[in-house]
């Protein structure tokens, strides 16, 4: 009888553990398939967090990874709390339990009062000081961490040991999914910034006018960059200031932006130093002047980048995102790339302006000499009194001296001898 009952036993435990074996499998398999289905990297990561919290039946689920520079974990996706709030989150590597969990690649267990862990941190914008249980998993791959996910459930719960071990194989297998959709990310997103390489060459090698070849640059250049807003501003020497030129944001408030000194802003110390200056939140930070403005728009990272020209800056380019972001050094390259494009751009054009300003002048010059000549010549002036007599005209008139110029010039070769009665008519 105490046999049968011990093989009774045995039996409900192999029966049991087949039973919790065939269910990791299939929510491997379920995961598996899932996220072999796309290399969108967020598309990825939202199914990896909807997959945990029906299986592990929790209240809440975060996923963080690993920035690129490895530095600080950032929430990329969650299920059920603030979604709004992916991206903003962030913390360093070893602070709180998902950044000790990132450091050690050791799972954290704690079955209750998880705000009583000395290892917690605490968001003000968070609610998870309010779940008792929480899980932290090391996501891994090729045996580096890449980000951590985040289990968690309002009430006291004991964890089985084949859940845990369900919830940290998980953490194993879908690190190669979000590294194969993260690798993706990047190839898509070099290719379009060359293609946005292309045009914006394209687009400074064009006739078309610098306002419209400043709006294209801003344009491509936010879709690119998936800025919030994105904006050229250009320098005036004579005050000292920087004033937008060029922005594909269509508030009104920010269009009206009051210009910025040079060297007392975040964009004028970029142009001082003629270095680009990363800010990872705008709000926060007391060299940016306006944060209300930031605040009002959904502003948070900002990168200002100099557009230089024969080793002088001559504006910059601002790009903000609206989430918490840090710019990679690819990034930064590339914007400077397309920076120093707009530069070229800028200069061709004000050395264009100033060929036609001068040819003008000559011009001008060319028709008052003659015109001066006919005065001269029909009511017997000197050179001075003729140049006054025409400055008085060109007074009285409200005419420039080359309308002035070209009406005394039109009346000789109509009439033969124009000057003494055109100007003694209007005199």
């Amino acid at each position: 009888m105490a046999k049968e009952s011990k093989e009774h036993k045995a039996n409900k435990n192999s029966t049991a553990l087949l039973r919790e074996r065939t269910r990791e499998v299939e929510v491997l398999h379920r995961i598996s398939d899932s996220i072999s289905s796309t290399l969108d990297l967020d598309v990825v990561l939202k199914q990896i967090v909807e997959v945990v919290v029906e299986v592990m039946k929790a209240d809440a689920c975060l996923l963080y990874l690993l920035s690129n520079d490895k530095d600080e974990l950032i929430l990329r996706a969650s299920k059920n709390p603030h979604p709004r709030l992916i991206g903003w989150i962030s913390v360093t590597l070893g602070e709180g339990i998902t950044g000790w969990v990132a450091r050690e690649q050791v799972r954290v267990v704690i079955p209750r009062k998880a705000h009583d862990d000395p290892r917690f941190k605490f968001f003000h914008n968070l609610p998870e000081d309010r779940y008792e249980a929480f899980i932290s998993v090391p996501i891994v791959t090729k045996g580096e961490v890449i980000g951590v996910i985040n289990v968690q459930h309002k009430r006291s719960k004991r964890y089985q040991e084949a859940e845990l071990a369900l919830l940290s194989t998980i953490g194993k297998q879908v690190g190669g999914a979000i590294e194969n959709a993260r690798l993706y990310e990047e190839m898509r997103h070099q290719a379009i910034q060359l293609d946005t390489l292309s045009q914006v060459s394209e687009t400074v090698s064009s006739n078309r006018l610098i306002e419209e070849v400043l709006q294209l640059i801003v344009t491509m250049t936010a879709q690119m960059m998936n800025s919030k807003i994105l904006s050229i501003m250009l320098v005036d020497e004579s005050k000292g200031e920087l004033k937008i030129a060029a922005t594909q944001s269509l508030s009104q408030a920010y269009r009206r932006k009051p210009s910025l000194q040079i060297g007392k802003s975040i964009s004028g110390r970029a142009v001082k130093e003629q270095t680009p200056l990363m800010v990872l939140d705008v709000t926060k930070e007391r060299g940016y002047y306006y944060q209300d403005l930031a605040k009002s728009e959904g502003l948070v990272s900002m990168l200002s980048v100099p557009m230089v020209s024969k080793e002088k800056a001559i504006g910059v380019i601002n790009t903000y995102t609206s989430t918490r972001h840090t710019y990679t050094p690819e990034e930064i390259k590339i914007m400077q790339a397309i920076a120093n494009q707009a530069a070229v751009a800028i200069e061709h054009t004000r050395l264009l302006d100033k060929s036609f300003e001068m040819q003008e002048a000559l011009m001008v010059r060319k028709l008052v000499e003659r015109a001066k000549g006919y005065l001269m010549k029909s009511r017997g002036l000197s050179e001075h009194e003729a140049f006054r007599l025409m400055q008085r005209q060109s007074m009285n008139m409200r005419k420039s001296m080359r309308e002035i110029a070209e009406a005394i010039i039109l009346a000789e070769e109509l009439e033969g001898h124009p000057g003494v009665s055109l100007l003694d008519r209007r005199s």
